[in-house]
């Protein structure tokens, strides 16, 4: 059993910065052998889309439009990963679901509000 818990989001202005995080937890949970961990988010009215992945190597993938803004992270002392999000827009305003990958098998956290608004 895998639970991921998603923490962090909340409300912020245009041009400030929030850090999500996401702990990995349950008997089968082990963050060493996921081989990918991340971000998706969706907002109303959209599909829900990929942010940030990295895979166990460290090797990091970005959305084009967050590229030189979030920075996503991976803590195995902590099994957590997460994401900082610097010079927030309106248009990053979603639910953020954290995602965790083992062979064939996918996770998924229950989500986190974040809004951007001024």
């Amino acid at each position: 059993q895998v639970q991921l818990v998603e923490s962090g989001g909340g409300l912020v202005r245009p041009g400030e910065s929030l850090k999500l995080s996401c702990a990995g937890s349950g008997s089968g949970f082990s963050i060493l052998l996921m081989d990918l961990m991340g971000w998706y988010r969706q907002a109303p009215g959209n599909e829900r889309e990929e942010v940030a992945t990295v895979f166990s190597n460290g090797i990091a993938n970005y959305l084009n439009s967050v590229k030189g803004r979030f920075t996503i992270s991976r803590n195995n002392a902590k099994r957590t990963v997460d994401l900082q999000m610097n010079n927030l827009k309106p248009e990053d305003t979603a639910v953020y679901y954290c995602y965790a990958r083992r062979g064939s098998r996918r996770y998924w956290g229950q989500g986190i509000q974040v809004t951007v608004s001024p």
